[in-house]
């Protein structure tokens, strides 16, 4: 998908572009300490970010947090008042602007266009010639489902219908890096399902993609790396599942029996209840060891298993852990009025 662009880029100093991860996977961008502060007040502080090359990256937190702060100034739309960022291995987002897809969160299109035009008129300004603009925006559109809709003019769409036309004017000069600002924002189910199987295929395809979001569902079933973002802070960075590591899988048991020498394997603080029928439910967070010597113990010492089961924490309880409470009732909030919206 991305050959087109390899002809088009600028070089750039080599030691940028070594940029690369501890595992030795290249980084598409790479900030440290970026601050932001608007009129005396702090919006973004210190924050650090690295998003691997061909990864699909979530920032994550509520509205007001600091996440389009972040994403424009990791694009070069606003300079950090200090700090530093590399984009695609250049210091100067300007250098690679072409081989980038932007989707704000305010979505502006001209009523008076027709969808492939205004396809091709996005691809334009990052450098595409307007008659293969029109020609991909034409191919997209079908590809999309929209094609009965590529004549029509931009006012004669539904909402969803001109999200998705402003989404693929984004992606329509095959840029090797797109980043999306709250892209689920006022799409249905249907259309939100169609966006994430859109966002999988690019990053198949090797384009990184990093997008903004308040709904942790999309970044649980989505992303490699997400980044935790509350006040202007970054208190995680890291791995969708190093983030549910923060609590501990919680194990369900239940026995037969409900005193033995097993009992000496689960923890101190395990949650005990006696069933009508006399069976025994336990509730505790499973031992640093893992699942196997509890096992062991537990049938050596006639336990009389009846059930067992692991439970990870979601997402959504690593995002309390780390973010805290408040955190996650903004969050809330943003969801029950995008809803209503």
């Amino acid at each position: 998908m991305n050959r087109a662009l390899s002809d088009t880029l600028p070089a750039g100093n080599d030691a940028e572009l070594g940029a690369s991860t501890g595992a030795g996977r290249p980084l598409a961008i790479q900030a440290q300490g970026l601050v932001k502060r608007f009129e005396g007040t702090l919006a973004v502080d210190g924050v650090d970010i690295a998003v691997p090359e061909g990864a699909i990256f979530g920032i994550l937190g509520p509205n007001g947090a600091g996440k389009t702060t972040t994403l424009r100034m990791l694009l070069g739309i606003i300079e950090p008042d200090s700090g530093t960022r590399t984009l695609l291995g250049h210091r100067r987002p300007a250098d690679v602007a072409r081989a980038v897809g932007y989707l704000p969160e305010e979505r502006g299109l001209y009523p008076s266009m027709k969808a492939f035009e205004a396809i091709a008129f996005m691809g334009a300004l990052r450098g595409l010639p307007l008659a293969q603009g029109r020609r991909r925006g034409r191919a997209l559109l079908e590809e999309n489902g929209l094609g009965h809709a590529a004549d029509r003019q931009i006012r004669q769409l539904s909402k969803g219908m001109a999200q998705t036309v402003q989404l693929l004017g984004t992606l329509v000069h095959e840029p090797r890096l797109v980043v999306l600002d709250e892209p689920f924002s006022g799409l249905d189910a249907i259309n939100q399902g169609k966006l994430e199987r859109l966002i999988r295929r690019l990053a198949a395809n090797g384009t990184t993609v990093i997008f903004s979001t308040h709904v942790i569902a999309h970044a649980e079933r989505l992303c490699e790396e997400i980044a935790i973002i509350a006040g202007g802070k970054v208190p995680f960075a890291g791995g969708v599942d190093e983030a549910r590591d923060r609590i501990p899988a919680q194990v369900r048991l239940e026995t037969r029996r409900g005193e033995g020498s097993w009992r000496a394997a689960l923890p101190a603080d395990t949650e005990h209840d006696t069933k009508a029928d006399g069976t025994h439910l336990w509730s505790f967070d499973l031992p640093d060891g893992g699942p196997e010597p509890l096992l062991r113990k537990l049938i050596e010492g006639e336990a009389g298993i009846l059930s067992l089961s692991i439970e990870r924490a979601g997402l959504h309880d690593a995002f309390v852990e780390i973010a805290g409470e408040a955190a996650a009732r903004a969050l809330e909030v943003d969801e029950q009025v995008k809803a209503s919206e």
